[in-house]
């Protein structure tokens, strides 16, 4: 039997997959790209925002086709199967099961009982813990891997919908974690990239106290892993000790992943954010104070529910004055039984594109400003892989994440490998990516 999986969303949903497949794995399953030849699908859905719901139900739908040919069974699982479990059991009837965000444990049950036509659809409680002891199918490439350290979140954000499908904060235990880091390491992973709604405040629940740099650095004692990078840092739970452990330790990439979402305080007091304008500044300013060299990333939304033009200018400033070296926006999308979706002011479509649109022209120019500075440094690189036909490498800096940050490029004749360190001397920056030679 060969099953298909297709993972949709975020990074922390690809663990989930990737442990799914490790169940799957030890009961004899294969897996396979190729949906023509897959006799069971499994769909890891997003449920996060409108666009990625309308992309798992497209998924859906188009996977539905193959059940006129070799697809013997489809189940939907993730977000998506959570939220809305009883409207895709009534409305697409073509799906066989479908399994919950706590429930994906017994994916191998499920799938087992699909095929001999018996009805199983699995869900637990979306506050219980579901973290099996498997060996995950690393599905990155190989060098570099997702260790999602929580789940849930606590925050509560007037526009978000996790809480309701996720549940609330809780924390995995450090040991197994580390277990599974020194498995992932054994397998060749050398960058490891720490994930949660929120990796900032890691262990208040377990541990009673924010245990993220005690984490770090048993990370770093691992053999094998060469960069740890952490994503999802809420600004207000960054502490000193946070700082410091990213200073001391080499092996953590000087790169933070802040959502800081707005700077408008009136803004900000209708997300229920918990950080006002000069807050927001004043840990910029200390995160580059202490660590000079610190590439910071955030994200933004724009056209929030009474935003008006001031609200905007604000952010437009802010844009410019901090400078991030990466910078994503979202136009606000209002999703069902959130606060937000029921709040007056509710901008049109167009007005939140103008100002993502404006937002993003001037990111673009203080992106290239910021690579500009970059040309003539020298800088440790992983090599991600290599252009067609070409004497070119694409590879990272410790400054970009995969799959949302840029690339260098790199002109060279010596033979590299995918996911080998390299020093590389910048020699020209555009604006999102880097042109380098080997030093």
């Amino acid at each position: 039997m060969k099953i298909i999986f297709v993972s949709l969303g975020c990074d922390k949903n690809l663990v989930d997959s990737e442990m799914m497949m490790g169940l799957l794995k030890e009961k004899g399953y294969e897996f396979t790209d190729d949906e023509k030849e897959a006799d069971i699908a499994v769909i890891n859905t997003c449920g996060f925002i409108t666009s990625a719901k309308e992309e798992s139900i497209q998924t859906i739908l188009e996977m539905v086709e193959n059940k006129k040919g070799n697809l013997k069974a489809l189940i939907a699982a993730g977000c998506l199967a959570q939220r809305y479990k009883d409207e895709i059991l009534k409305e697409l009837p073509e799906i066989d099961a479908v399994v919950g965000t706590t429930a994906f444990d017994k994916i191998c049950e499920v799938v087992e009982d699909v095929l001999a036509k018996r009805e199983h659809n699995e869900f637990k409680d979306i506050n219980s813990f579901c973290r099996p002891d498997t060996d995950r199918i690393i599905t990155t490439g190989g060098y570099y891997s997702y260790l999602k350290i929580a789940e849930g979140c606590d925050k509560r954000c007037t526009y978000c919908s996790i809480p309701l499908f996720k549940g609330a904060y809780r924390s995995v235990p450090m040991d197994k974690l580390l277990k599974e880091a020194e498995y992932l390491a054994r397998n060749g992973v050398r960058e490891l990239i720490l994930v949660a709604q929120e990796t900032t405040v890691y262990g208040t629940d377990l541990y009673k106290e924010k245990a993220l740099p005690k984490l770090l650095r048993e990370l770093c004692r691992i053999d094998g892993i060469r960069w740890v990078r952490i994503l999802y840092c809420y600004p207000e739970e960054i502490t000193d000790e946070l700082i410091d452990v990213i200073k001391s330790e080499p092996k953590i990439c000087r790169y933070l992943d802040i959502p800081v979402q707005h700077a408008s305080d009136a803004i900000l007091r209708r997300m229920g954010r918990r950080t006002t304008n000069s807050d927001l500044r004043n840990i910029i300013s200390k995160l580059r104070s202490e660590i000079p060299d610190i590439a910071l990333r955030t994200t933004l939304i724009t056209g929030f529910p009474g935003e008006s033009e001031e609200d905007h200018e604000i952010l437009m400033d802010f844009v410019d004055e901090t400078e991030f070296d990466r910078l994503g926006v979202f136009t606000y999308s209002p999703e069902e039984d959130t606060p937000a979706a029921s709040m007056d002011g509710q901008l049109d479509e167009e007005t939140k594109l103008s100002r993502r649109d404006e937002i993003m022209e001037l990111q673009q120019e203080i992106s290239l400003e910021r690579s500009q500075r970059l040309v003539g440094r020298r800088l440790e690189v992983i090599i991600e892989g290599k252009a067609a036909d070409e004497d070119v490498y694409v590879g990272r800096t410790y400054m970009d994440a995969p799959g949302v940050d840029g690339y260098i490029f790199i002109n060279s004749d010596e033979e590299l490998m995918s996911g080998d360190f390299a020093y590389v001397r910048v020699t020209k920056a555009l604006e999102y990516d880097l042109i380098g030679e080997l030093d």
